[in-house]
């Protein structure tokens, strides 16, 4: 029975606390047991229990010792709460907020008033080990504890007024050891110790003092009162395995060994400091205990000693000597995390030695350690566990098994090989008592680091013990014990939670052995599974009747299904797993049987079984019921696949075999025939009375005949292979047998009950109408297997003959059909140990079938057919030559490719591919293949190369593209040849154009080809007569040719515009422009001219595109003109575009007067980009027309200019004043940047570490920089830290280029505005004069420039603007006004990687005029 913590309501208020409470605080419960069983349970006080006095209380001296469970459950008898009188009682002399104890997350003195709603347990966390840890209270001392019965057992209990209590294995009191004067004098007891034969107690006082106790007589045998430091609390006392050596640890941080001896009757104790608190402070040590068995272990002559001071770990060996085995640093942590120590001995590779488990925050190390056969200690760093919480206690449960509990009071059970949690318990019902107060030294005044008291502020120590997989909690209230449950403890808390399927599978890997903290299986595997499974067989009968008692007796069917759909496959699962056939189809089965719907879901749990053939045996009753069952549910398909996946010996077959017909399952009917009555030929015979009349008639199969034929050829197929259909092997012994009645089947002469009307062989000829092709691949992987015994010889001649019988005297086969009997035959007799017979006249005949010419029908299958026969080995049936011409005759054209190619007659092959309308494109791969695959002879490849040589005509047309591409890749020094034997000009074109033409997608590198310029001309001529609109824009991606011949061409064929192009390209623009101008006065001479009546007029869009062309051409070619020759292109256009309104009188204005008047004013905006205002004024004046009185005609024309220069003029305004602005705010930044001072770093020199002052009497400059280094310049010059930028001389600071090498100091302009490239920034000289050979002065002589700062400031003013600012167009506007200009700003201009802004192909001044507004 598990014993569960009783829990009391403490729903009452933190006023309502009485004195006997406090008095039950007060006892501050730190126990200890043995070594064989004890443990150190401590209770440490709060701040204001340490005001308690006995005579404030008048606590009577103790006459007859109390129980445990009276001190801890006495009845509140006041209702007053504890007041404090007099602070003065505390020995404190300060006291500051954080001097006072600890309190648990949950306990009552905490301050949180939620907590006292917490004392509800908190569910345990279910995972795939359930519930692993069992906690009991040790409520009344009750029998809880009977579990350490068989060890003589003792608990310790210290209480913070100086007694200690010692209970015996019933938890009765038997001894109560010291007084209250004691304990007033030195304080709580703060640490206990217990030997290994239980007879020794050793007590550690909050005041430093340390008293040893007979266990059997209660008399005080020792009082130590010297034994380290005063002024300091016993934090740790421990007994080593020797009982004359102890260890102890006070609040000071130091570490004392305690020998007790007696000498001459008189009991004396001598103490050595092991480790010095003033190097660093330990506030946990561990003693390794060996158990009773372990005593002879060679590590335990060391009597070894761990020790966690706040920054690393230790351990030491007290014997022989003192020595220090190993130190290990935490690395980084937490400083309010508490350090852990804990030993104990596993088993790693077959030998047990002692591993010690130490952490500090979230991290747990693991140090093996070992003893060699030279007796030196070695330690081993095993596998870490990190964590993601902080742990305040680190306990061993067993060797397997570890216990952790962290800051928030949650325990954590973990595997330690596998480092997975096995469960999460929350404890904070516990009311954990923390040691924070003896860490703080509360009792001493305090005298402690602050580091060490930190650290107590989660100590918990004293509180917490273990042994033999039990552990021991202190609560505020109460004693917890926690112990690992037995594998059936686990089963059991499950079931009693309900949860049977976690209860099964938690029961399985028991079974299975991958169950972690297994308690209580003992024996050899087979045992323990024995064990399990009986356990496991229990719970399966419980789970069936659960689910027959839970089942919803109303509702749907649906959901009564789901409900056992959840919990019969489970019970099915685990039977099939425990391998309990006899259990799952008798008693589950009667069982669950009484449930019409369970029955049905149980037997739909085995069908996956029986699929996988996991599950064989089934009882005959079940295997009907199961049939029965799908057959109801209308699942014939899951009956099939059911029937041949069980052994149906004992249903009745005839009755089984009935159903499969009538339901078409016909895989099933042949495995009932096969495995019941070993009879193999009765399904065939069903089967064929099925498929053969519809065939025999010449009527098309319905679908499920076809499927019917299909499963019979399997059939067949598996039955001459020695396979059971549809699956598994028919036995050996039967496998001849099966073979020889299926052959005699197939070659019966009549089948039974034949009617007079039947031909011969009618199972052959049906098979071969079903499918030729298939029944043949049957028999030929039938003749495969073939022994060459006599008789199976025998069998496949005489099947040959049949074949031949029936197929070549019978014209109801096709030619496909005839053709795969004789490849069939063709394969057969190619073999080596081929013992067949057929007559060669009989391949002849074929031939003169397939070859017929007289018929045209079916020409590729039989062309196909031949040729599979041929590659199949009956070329050797035929005359070669015979065959050839056969098969010209009947244009079978890849029978005579095979036959070419056997002979290497491969230039042939091209004649057969360029006749064959379906495969001649693919003539070009061949050539191809032939020409660039190594393994023909260079014959073979000249014959192939002539072949196309003398098609090229025919190559060409076919595919023009992939011609050119085949002689460009082979034969590019001959394609002079090729063009000569192109005689058609249009072929011709093609093959240039897909050659010479880019576009054309021709994957060839046209470097290589090295055309000469006389083909591509010859191509551009080509062009110029049978694609003249493509001509340019052939012209413009092409690249070998002469602009001379192509002009003269393109003359020739008179088109002018790709003329213009050549002419522009060549550099004649003029010659360009007055083609192109030529062309626009055609078009407005044909608009002139043209009749008044004609509405719609494309010359109009004729003329408009030609001025546009015009325009784009005067455009391109201005930028480079000077302003005499921008006159002679755009004037004359002007002129051309004005004539046409010259001639038109205003009194009859012409018809497109107005889009005339249009186009001209298009031509003005073009040109005035280029051409002076002014100038175009001046020449529309002086023509002699409008010079005569007819300046009205062009009044819009120079309106529309006036217009847009008034608003130009108006923009550049704007734009001068908004300029201005950003001039003037820049040159105030510039002016404030230069003035502004330096500010150095230090006042020597960065190089020589000289005070700046130290060479006055020499001509030496000072050199600061922008950076703050100072230096001599003497001191740079000799590191070389100068540098010439543009003509200039310029100082690098040496510091900062020595940190950042750079390599090419001119190139990373960013050096300059972080100061480390600094042109000379200020220089400080006695002679205030520069050197003579300054070649800076020199230029500036010559050229007001700025100063190299100023230069430097004004560079990071200008990178403060982002993109084309208005203050970048204003810099290179300065820039561009000439030589005459004195440029203030080209220190910004950075040499040749200057960019400018009007270059960008982004930038463009929109300078649109205003509408015009009509009077």
């Amino acid at each position: 029975m598990d014993n569960e913590p009783d829990h009391e309501n403490v729903e009452q208020s933190l006023c309502a606390k009485t004195t006997d409470e406090e008095l039950n605080k007060s006892f501050n419960l730190e126990a200890s047991l043995s070594k064989f069983s004890y443990i150190d349970l401590d209770k440490e006080l709060e701040f204001k229990d340490d005001l308690i006095d006995d005579k404030e209380f008048d606590i009577p001296q103790v006459d007859t010792p109390p129980t445990l469970e009276s001190i801890l459950n006495e009845t509140d008898d006041e209702d007053d709460s504890f007041v404090l009188e007099d602070p003065t009682l505390l020995n404190i002399d300060t006291i500051d907020s954080h001097s006072y104890d600890t309190s648990s997350v949950a306990s009552s003195d905490s301050g949180d008033r939620t907590n006292l709603k917490r004392k509800k347990k908190l569910p345990d966390s279910f995972s795939l080990h359930g519930s692993v840890m069992r906690h009991s209270l040790l409520k009344g001392i009750s029998a809880q504890i009977v579990s350490a019965a068989a060890v003589s057992s003792l608990i310790a209990v210290g209480t913070s007024h100086g007694l200690a209590l010692i209970f015996d294995q019933n938890q009765a009191l038997r001894l109560c050891l010291g007084s209250t004067s004691v304990g007033g004098q030195y304080g709580a007891i703060s640490a206990l110790s217990i030997n290994s034969d239980c007879s020794r107690l050793l007590c550690g006082f909050a005041k430093g003092q340390i008293t040893m106790w007979d266990l059997a007589s209660g008399k005080l045998l020792r009082s130590i009162t010297d034994a380290h430091p005063p002024g300091t609390a016993i934090l740790h006392i421990k007994f080593t395995d020797d009982p004359t050596l102890a260890v102890c640890n006070d609040s000071g941080g130091s570490v004392f060994e305690l020998t007790f001896k007696r000498v001459m009757g008189v009991r004396t104790c001598e103490s050595r400091c092991l480790f010095s608190g003033s190097k660093g402070e330990v506030c946990c040590i561990e003693p390794l205990h060996s158990k009773p068995e372990l005593k002879d272990h060679p590590i335990t002559q060391f009597s070894l000693l761990a020790m966690a001071s706040l920054t690393k770990i230790l351990v030491i060996g007290l014997k022989p000597s003192l020595k220090v085995w190993m130190t290990f640093p935490y690395g980084r942590m937490d400083p309010s995390s508490v350090p852990l120590l804990a030993w104990h001995f596993v088993a790693v590779h077959n030998y047990v030695n002692p591993m010690l488990a130490f952490c500090r925050g979230d991290v747990v190390h693991f140090l093996l350690v070992k003893r060699d056969e030279s007796g030196a200690i070695h330690v081993t760093k095993q596998k870490h566990l990190h964590l993601y919480y902080d742990l305040i206690n680190f306990t061993w449960i067993n060797s397997r098994t570890i216990v952790l509990l962290d800051s928030v009071e949650k325990l954590h059970v973990i595997d330690r090989q596998t480092q997975e949690e096995l469960e999460t318990v929350e404890i904070s019902e516990v009311q954990l008592v923390y040691n924070s107060s003896h860490f703080k030294s509360l009792a001493t005044g305090g005298n402690v680091s602050q580091a060490l008291a930190l650290v107590g502020e989660k100590a918990c120590y004293q509180s917490i013990s273990s042994y033999g997989g039990q552990i021991f909690y202190l609560g505020t209230k109460s004693v917890y014990v926690m112990m690992l449950r037995s594998w059936r403890e686990r089963v059991d808390h499950l079931l009693k939670q309900d949860c049977l399927t976690e209860a099964l599978a938690l029961a399985w890997s028991f079974h299975e052995g991958k169950a972690k903290a297994v308690v209580g299986l003992s024996g050899d595997a087979s045992k323990r599974k024995a064990v399990v499974a009986d356990r496991m067989v229990e719970i399966l009968f419980h789970y069936a009747d659960r689910a027959l008692k839970k089942c919803p007796d109303q509702g749907k069917i649906q959901v009564m299904e789901q409900h056992f759909q959840d919990m019969v496959p489970v019970i099915v699962d685990y039977c099939l797993l425990l391998q309990r056939k006899d259990l799952l189809f008798s008693q589950v089965y009667d069982k669950l049987s009484e449930n019409s719907v369970a029955k049905g879901v149980f037997l739909e749990c085995l069908e996956p079984y029986i699929l996988s053939d996991k599950l064989v045996g089934i009882t005959p009753q079940v295997m009907k019921d199961l049939i029965v069952h799908f057959q109801d549910k209308k699942l014939m398909e899951n009956v099939e696949a059911l029937i041949v996946h069980m052994d149906i010996t004992s249903l009745d077959i005839q009755q089984v075999v009935l159903m499969c017909w009538e339901n078409r399952l016909y895989d099933a009917m042949i495995y009932v025939y096969n495995r019941g009555m070993n009879e193999f030929i009765s399904p065939m015979e069903k089967l064929f009375r099925v498929i053969a009349p519809p065939l025999n008639a010449g009527k098309t199969l319905t679908d499920e005949q076809v499927v019917m034929g299909n499963k019979l050829l399997v059939y067949i197929s598996c039955c001459l292979a020695g396979r059971a259909y549809p699956l598994g092997d028919i036995p050996e012994d039967l496998v001849p047998l099966v073979k020889n009645q299926v052959f005699e089947f197939l070659i019966r002469l009549h089948s039974t009950e034949a009617p007079p009307e039947e031909e011969i062989y009618p199972y052959i000829r049906t098979l071969l109408h079903f499918d030729t092709r298939e029944f043949l691949n049957v028999l030929a992987l039938t003749f495969e297997d073939f022994k060459n015994d006599k008789q199976a010889v025998e069998y496949q001649q005489r099947i040959v003959d049949i074949l031949l019988k029936v197929m070549v005297e019978n014209s109801d086969f096709t030619p496909s059909q005839v053709g795969c009997l004789f490849t069939f035959l063709a394969r057969q007799l190619a073999k080596p140990d081929n013992t067949l017979f057929v007559n060669r006249t009989l391949f002849d005949q074929v031939l003169e079938f397939l070859c017929s010419p007289d018929d045209d029908s079916r020409h590729s299958e039989r062309q196909q057919v031949l040729l599979e026969l041929l590659q199949a080995g009956g070329i050797v049936q035929f005359e070669e030559s015979r065959l050839i011409r056969m098969a010209e005759k009947a244009e079978f054209y890849q029978i005579c490719e095979f036959m070419y190619e056997r002979e290497h007659q491969y230039d042939k092959i091209i004649d057969c591919y360029l006749r064959d309308p379906l495969r001649e494109e693919e003539v070009f791969n061949y050539i191809h293949n032939i020409l660039s695959i190594p393994g023909h002879s260079a014959e073979e490849k000249q014959s192939v190369w002539q072949k196309a040589m003398d098609h090229i005509e025919e190559l060409v047309s076919l595919k023009p593209c992939k011609a050119a591409e085949l002689v460009a890749t082979h034969f590019s020094e001959q394609i002079e040849t090729v063009i000569k034997k192109l005689q058609n000009q249009v072929l011709l074109f093609k093959f240039l154009r897909s050659l010479l033409d880019p576009r054309e997608g021709i994957h060839v590198n046209q470097e290589l080809l090295q055309i000469s310029p006389c083909i591509t001309e010859q191509f551009i001529e080509l062009l110029c007569q049978f694609s003249p609109n493509q001509v340019i824009e052939t012209l413009q991606v092409l690249e070998c040719y002469r602009l001379e011949e192509t002009i003269q061409i393109t003359q020739k064929y008179q088109l002018h515009e790709v003329t213009a192009y050549l002419l522009e390209k060549k550099g004649d623009i003029h010659g360009a422009f007055l083609i192109m101008l030529k062309r626009l006065q055609s078009k407005l001479q044909e608009i002139t001219h043209q009749d008044e009546n004609t509405k719609e007029d494309p010359s109009l869009k004729n003329v408009e595109e030609t001025m546009v062309e015009t325009i784009a051409l005067c455009q391109r070619n201005s930028h480079n003109l000077n302003q005499q020759q921008r006159e002679a292109l755009w004037f004359p256009l002007l002129e051309a575009m004005m004539a046409p309104q010259k001639l038109s009188s205003s009194a009859a204005p012409h018809l497109h007067s107005e889009a005339l008047k249009s186009l001209t004013m298009q031509v003005l905006n073009n040109m005035a980009a280029f051409i002076a205002l002014p100038s175009i004024l001046q020449r529309i004046l002086q023509d002699p027309v409008y010079g005569k009185g007819k300046l009205g005609e062009i009044q819009g024309l120079i309106l529309g200019m006036l217009d847009t220069f008034s608003y130009e003029q108006t923009l550049l305004e704007t734009t001068t004043s908004l300029l201005n602005q950003d001039l003037h705010w820049s040159l105030c930044n510039l002016r404030a940047s230069v003035t502004r001072g330096l500010n150095p770093k230090q006042d020597y020199c960065s190089i020589c570490l000289q005070q700046y002052k130290r060479r006055q009497e020499m001509a030496d400059e000072i050199i600061v920089f922008s950076c703050g280094h100072l230096y001599h310049s003497f001191c740079l010059q000799s590191k070389e830290c100068t540098i010439e930028i543009e003509g200039q001389t310029r100082w690098t600071c040496y510091k900062c280029s020595s940190i950042n090498k750079v390599g090419k100091l001119s190139e990373n302009s960013s050096e300059v505005k972080k100061g480390r490239i600094t042109p000379s920034q200020v220089k400080m000289s006695p002679s205030c004069h520069p050197s003579k050979g300054d070649p800076a002065v020199k230029k500036a002589t010559s050229e007001p420039v700025l100063d190299p700062q100023q230069i430097q400031a004004f560079d990071q003013l200008c990178h403060l603007y982002r993109g084309s600012s208005r203050l970048a167009l204003l810099t290179e506007l300065s820039q561009k006004r000439g030589s005459e200009s004195c440029r203030p700003f080209s220190g910004s201009q950075s040499g040749p990687a200057f960019t400018s802004v009007f270059q960008k192909e982004n930038f463009q001044l929109q300078l649109i005029p205003p509408p015009v507004t009509e009077d």
